[in-house]
């Protein structure tokens, strides 16, 4: 089937779906197609009892932006410009119309040396009246979810990006803890080997600087390379993107991966990402799993939503609800910080990171129970935990150098019995809902 038509055929079925009212009602059944994971049982218990490792992916969030005031955990209420004035952090929603910048030069301001003050350098778009929208938090009220997720399991506030720029290369490292050396973001949609002719990123120097540029089409190798060798499963659910110059395509990072996308392991990227709901109810959950979500439930600035929580802790009750809990570690990460004010200065490794510090949720039977772990971890370490967990090699990337979070866990303790996330939105919604096809970052 063409793209543009398999696009056509999900959003009719989508379609169709919508028109039921939004109860919890179970979704429809979806076909498990050929190669899928195998079910459970099947797959070698790793290190401390784990079988599944479960990478929830949100977007472009800080720490303080997303969990000001939370107990324990290092935040601030307020921030410095570069002038020396100090902004007092507003409420700004989820669903607000806004968006701050967050390249590679934006990292470089706002960290200004580690004085963390150049955060109103950076500049918006669609807000011309709040020269500070830099400087805001979520209001409690619409991130409860992830709250009650940290008050039940474990959450790190000192976990901070392997890469200092945007999600282009923040997807890169989520998957192979390197970005090919590039920085920021192709010249054109879509990103990676799909893009059309012509389609550029530029390389990253050690200044900081960007030049030159390659084709976004890499062959380095991935944590599902490592897992391809080894016999473990491994998914990719992302959603379908579409529409403008480049028709209908999966908003994947592993587009980028040349051997993934023209072989076989395409197959392992599953559309729509909603799809993750029933195959965890018809007993299909691989080794690894990487879930990214519809611009309509992405925590992205202006995507005019705030059911990011809801999708998070709807992915969170599937599992916890299944028979795959006692064998499952979920970490629920924030690709970058998306311009949003945070205090911690990022350590300097390299001149690829670290980057601005983002939150990152643990949740297992045997996560730490409402525990703030404050070791110095990376979005690698998610790949070092997956590497040490099925006994694989390091990708010799960020993975490499990165912390173990060992931190988060106790497995001298039995697994615990899942308690179910309230949510005001139940699975079904999310199943029945029409795909945006627009990325959930751009």
């Amino acid at each position: 089937m063409a793209r543009g038509a398999a696009v056509r055929a999900i959003a009719g079925v989508a379609g169709t779906l919508a028109v039921a009212a939004c109860s919890g009602q179970t979704a429809g059944i979806h076909a498990v197609p050929a190669g899928s994971p195998p079910p459970i049982g099947t797959t070698p218990l790793g290190a401390g009892g784990i079988a599944h490792v479960v990478i929830v992916v949100q977007e472009n969030r800080s720490f303080d932006n997303l969990f000001m005031g939370y107990p324990d955990a290092a935040t601030a209420t307020s921030g410095r410009t570069h002038g020396g004035k100090i902004v007092r952090l507003e409420p700004v929603s989820l669903a607000s119309p806004y968006d701050v910048n967050h390249g590679l030069i934006d990292f470089v301001r706002a960290y200004n040396g580690g004085r963390m003050d150049g955060f109103d350098l950076e500049g918006s778009v669609g807000e011309s009246h709040n020269p500070y929208l830099e400087y805001s938090y979520v209001p409690r009220s619409e991130t409860l979810p992830y709250w009650t997720m940290a008050g039940q399991y474990a959450l790190g506030d000192r976990v901070f990006t392997s890469q200092i720029d945007e999600s282009f290369t923040a997807h890169q490292f989520l998957i192979a803890g390197q970005a090919g050396g590039t920085g920021d973001m192709p010249s054109a949609l879509p990103w990676g080997c799909d893009a059309p002719a012509g389609t550029t990123i530029q390389l990253l120097q050690p200044d900081r600087s960007l030049s030159g540029g390659v084709f976004p089409c890499f062959d380095y190798p991935t944590l599902a390379s490592e897992l391809d060798a080894h016999s473990l499963s491994w998914r990719y659910y992302a959603p379908v993107v579409g529409g403008g110059d480049f028709g209908g395509l999966v908003w994947s990072a592993f587009d980028a991966i040349h051997q993934v996308r023209y072989g076989a392991d395409w197959n392992d990227v599953v559309s729509p990402e909603t799809r993750v709901l029933s195959d965890v109810q018809h007993g299909q959950l691989a080794s690894v799993t990487w879930i990214v979500p519809d611009l309509a439930n992405s925590d992205h600035a202006s995507s005019d939503s705030s059911t990011g929580p809801d999708w998070v802790a709807s992915i969170v009750n599937a599992i916890g609800e299944s028979p795959f809990w006692k064998s499952t570690a979920i970490f629920v990460v924030w690709d970058d910080w998306g311009g949003w004010y945070d205090h911690i200065p990022p350590p300097q490794l390299d001149a690829a990171g670290l980057g601005i510090r983002v939150p990152l949720l643990v949740v297992s039977p045997y996560a730490k129970r409402n525990y703030v772990s404050h070791e110095q971890l990376e979005t690698a370490s998610i790949l070092k935990f997956a590497e040490y967990t099925f006994g694989l090699k390091a990708l010799s990337a960020a993975d490499g150098r990165a912390s173990l979070p060992d931190d988060f866990f106790d497995f001298t303790r039995p697994p615990r019995t899942f308690v179910p996330l309230s949510t005001r939105r139940r699975p079904p919604c999310f199943s029945r809902e029409l795909p945006s096809l627009r990325p959930p970052d751009d």
